[in-house]
């Protein structure tokens, strides 16, 4: 479709009229595109009623004629217009304002081409019939990514109106400005995902972020996915019903529950079986699930704050991690540098530590000597945060005085050590030379492979995939001896 030249058509000039009228105050305006009459009528009300200013379109030449004449801040396109492609329309209206924030209506059949619009550059999706306040909370999400520091800026992190942020140390000029990012999107109810190293304080700041939010009054709940048993975790999320399984003995509600009317913390998401990666997504999506034994549906109100020190992009591209389930976790990104790259942060963080460890254990060690100070500062720190309160308890146990010196500083872990591997990674190594083992011993034969480890054949499949192993790469090798 090429580009509307000339005068603009009646309908368009009275939607930029309205848009001038109002343009001296600070309020977002938003470009709503779809063939169905009632639904942009719908979308005009919904979206009014919380102060955006609406412009609407029939198609895909009214769109680009708004877009040309007046400031669009963001699009909402159905995916499948009358006579063109929402997506395609999506490009061509990013070709007239690159930074647009676009989220994309699809229908439940077709939330493949919804993700394929993700990958294109769509911020999100919203599958049809939607929930008035999903996208509500979609739109104030998409936003913030495209101006996170127009509301607040790291002067203005207000550490002192709510308390909130009062157990965050933030002096360096990186974490004064994730502080304000978290200020600002605490105001929202989109999802938010932490991502960082192991010790960087992602739970503190997704407590952070439930203080500082409307839901505070409510419960914040948190569940690390890696520290309960895969044959355990359903039952933890979602509850049971008495008989639900053996020891069932009483109903039980899950964790996603007790989050009712609050926010809930999925703290190494990356750990998350697939299986339940799949049920995870559609709660995010319903916000309603069957608890184990029930056939009754229970309706939840919750916000999701998820974390990983994993990277998730690439456990995507490797299988790990379900493309829908990224999609819908990742609407707000917040990234939590290393203590190495917060050099500010650490003494403030070690006095803090101090005073903390010295009062628990009725000592009176009141200061750190220059020394010690030194060596502080020029650790790298690989374990962060965790680390150099773990170094600061050591140093306040083992002092004799009042004063930290330095040889009570314990010398940081290099990063590049020989120290054991984290458990974790010595699991995965494990499994993946199990499992090669056992395609050597069945010749390549999956079904014979996976009875003997004891799994079903689908999750065996799971496995391999996740440690990118062909059973094809085995077969026709001279079959060695096994035992039954």
């Amino acid at each position: 479709m090429a580009f509307p030249t000339g005068r603009a058509t009646p309908r368009v000039e009275r939607e930029i009229a309205m848009n001038q009228a109002n343009m001296q105050t600070n309020v977002a305006t938003l470009l709503t595109i779809d063939n169905d009459p009632s639904i942009l009528r719908v979308l005009g009300v919904r979206l009014g009623s919380h102060g955006y200013r609406v412009l609407s379109a029939p198609d895909g030449r009214t769109a680009l004629e708004l877009a040309q004449n007046t400031e669009v801040d963001l699009a909402v396109i159905d995916h499948k217009l009358n006579d063109e492609d929402g997506v395609s329309l999506m490009e061509q209206l990013r070709e007239l304002r690159p930074d647009l924030p676009v989220i994309i209506f699809t229908d439940h059949g077709t939330i493949g081409k919804a993700v394929d619009a993700m990958k294109r550059g769509a911020c999100h999706y919203i599958t049809k019939p939607f929930d008035g306040e999903e996208l509500i909370q979609q739109v104030q999400g998409c936003l913030v990514k495209r101006r996170p520091d127009e509301a607040v800026s790291p002067s203005e992190v207000p550490l002192g109106q709510t308390g909130a942020f009062e157990p965050v140390i933030a002096k360096s000029s990186v974490m004064k400005s994730v502080l304000a990012k978290v200020a600002q999107v605490a105001r929202t109810d989109s999802n938010i995902y932490i991502e960082g190293e192991s010790g960087t304080g992602k739970e503190l700041i997704a407590r952070c972020l439930h203080a500082a939010s409307p839901r505070k009054e409510g419960p914040f709940v948190a569940i690390n996915c890696a520290a309960i048993p895969e044959n355990l975790l359903e039952s933890e999320l979602f509850g049971h019903e008495k008989g639900a399984f053996t020891g069932a003995d009483r109903r039980r509600y899950g964790l996603f529950v007790r989050a009712h009317g609050g926010s809930f913390f999925l703290d190494e998401l990356s750990e998350l079986p697939m299986s339940m990666q799949v049920k995870l997504l559609r709660v995010l999506e319903e916000r309603e699930f069957y608890p184990l034994g029930s056939g009754s549906k229970v309706k939840v109100d919750l916000r999701i704050i998820a974390a990983s020190n994993r990277n998730l992009d690439r456990q995507m591209t490797e299988g790990r991690f379900r493309e829908d389930l990224y999609y819908r976790i990742h609407v707000i990104p917040i990234s939590l540098p290393p203590l190495r790259k917060r050099k500010a942060d650490i003494l403030p963080l070690a006095n803090k530590f101090l005073a903390e460890f010295s009062q628990a254990s009725g000592k009176a060690v009141h200061s750190i000597a220059p020394g010690a100070v030194q060596k502080l500062l020029r650790a790298e720190w690989p374990g962060n945060v965790r680390e150099l309160k773990n170094a600061m308890e050591y140093a306040v146990a083992m002092a004799t005085g009042e004063t930290v010196t330095r040889d009570l500083v314990s010398d940081a872990k290099s990063p590049g050590g020989h120290d054991l591997p984290r458990l974790r990674d010595a699991r995965d190594t494990f499994e993946k030379e199990y499992l090669v083992e056992l395609l050597e011993l069945n010749n390549g034969n999956v079904s014979q492979a996976a009875k003997m480890a004891g799994k079903y054949r689908a999750d065996f499949y799971v496995l391999l995939r996740k440690h990118g192993l062909n059973p094809m790469d085995f077969r026709g090798k001279k079959e060695t001896a096994r035992e039954n």
